[in-house]
């Protein structure tokens, strides 16, 4: 697929990393901080060690690292019923002519719901909800411009991460849970509504 990329497309995905722990400077050690920034420079989920780390460092993590434990082990189950609902919603989004056609298209996109639920378990394990980088949205809504990216799908797949993720915890839980999720989902509906020009 890299070699169908564009030049804008190759020189957009670097920049278009959505997460950014500079808002925690005040609330976090450097400590904490550097195992949010190797964990996302890497594109990875916090390791056990990591989130013992945290644990350790932090005063009142233990749930929360539990939580964003809870999600990272499910991932795989998480990101199949969000790509299960996009496929249901979207009958023909993977045929000839669909948004997500031809199947490396749709690997893609599969990838990018595997990579929202990361980025928000940090947002948890760091008992943040606000954890993009305005920048980084930009640089990935002129990157989903430029690919096409059929952003209703996107946004019905990180709709249904939150739906399956919340179904998993108690009410009270799903409460504290649920500003991480809505906080990426408001930003894809800005991408919609306000499209870069």
């Amino acid at each position: 697929m890299s070699s169908q990329l564009s030049e804008r497309a190759k020189q957009l995905i670097p920049k278009a990393r959505i997460v950014s722990f500079n808002r925690w400077q005040k609330s976090h050690s450097d400590e904490v901080l550097q195992i949010f920034q190797q964990a996302d420079d890497q594109g990875r989920y916090l390791t056990d060690e990591d989130l013992a780390q945290i644990k350790a460092l932090g005063t009142e993590q233990s749930s929360a690292v539990e939580k964003a434990r809870f999600l990272r082990d499910n991932a795989d189950l998480i990101v199949n019923y969000a790509r299960e609902q996009v496929l249901a919603t979207y009958p023909k989004i993977t045929e000839l002519g669909g948004g997500l056609y031809p199947p490396e298209r749709a690997e893609a996109c599969w990838r990018d719901f595997w990579h929202f639920l990361r980025c928000i378990t940090y947002g948890i394990a760091g008992n943040s909800p606000q954890f993009t980088s305005l920048e980084g949205l930009k640089n990935m809504e002129l990157l989903y411009e430029e690919l096409q990216v059929p952003l209703d799908a996107m946004i019905c797949g990180l709709e249904n991460l939150k739906i399956y993720s919340l179904q998993q915890f108690k009410p009270e839980q799903q409460q504290e849970l649920t500003p991480y999720f809505d906080h990426l989902i408001s930003h894809l509906k800005d991408f919609h509504i306000n499209p870069i020009s």
